[in-house]
């Protein structure tokens, strides 16, 4: 498959490995960090949004996990722009959708009610989220 400048590539799926590997293991922070590294790497490269957005729901996951409802909200706010970015710019491919479990995540992120109606009970089926068919994960 050839893929455009800012769609998402086998390279952008590669680079996310660790990240995905942390998110997994439910170490939220270490995730973050991991896939921040990728993003300000791919700082002109609209693909980063993947990466983007994955960061966002980390981040929701360690407020949800400290029972930090605002700090959850607005962590969730931003990704789901992200995730509305992606799906608006043609960043995804097919390769999103089947390794990195995307329609889910979406789905959970965008289940989390807007605003002030989000409370934390919202964020535990997003909390329990794994990537299962990521390239390379065990099991």
């Amino acid at each position: 498959m050839e893929y455009a400048f800012g769609q998402f590539t086998p390279e952008h799926l590669k680079k996310m490995e660790e990240g995905v590997r942390l998110f997994n293991e439910q170490k939220y922070w270490e995730c973050h960090e991991a896939l921040e590294e990728v993003w300000l790497e791919d700082r002109n490269d609209p693909a980063r949004n993947v990466y983007w957005a994955v960061i966002q729901v980390a981040a929701a996951c360690i407020h949800y996990r400290d029972q930090k409802l605002i700090g959850a909200r607005g962590m969730i706010a931003k990704a789901k722009e992200k995730f509305k970015r992606c799906r608006e710019q043609k960043i995804l491919t097919e390769l999103a959708f089947a390794h990195l479990d995307w329609e889910e995540l979406e789905g959970l992120a965008l289940a989390v009610p807007e605003g002030e109606a989000a409370r934390l009970e919202d964020f535990a089926e997003l909390f329990e989220f794994r990537f299962k068919h990521y390239p390379g994960l065990a099991g």
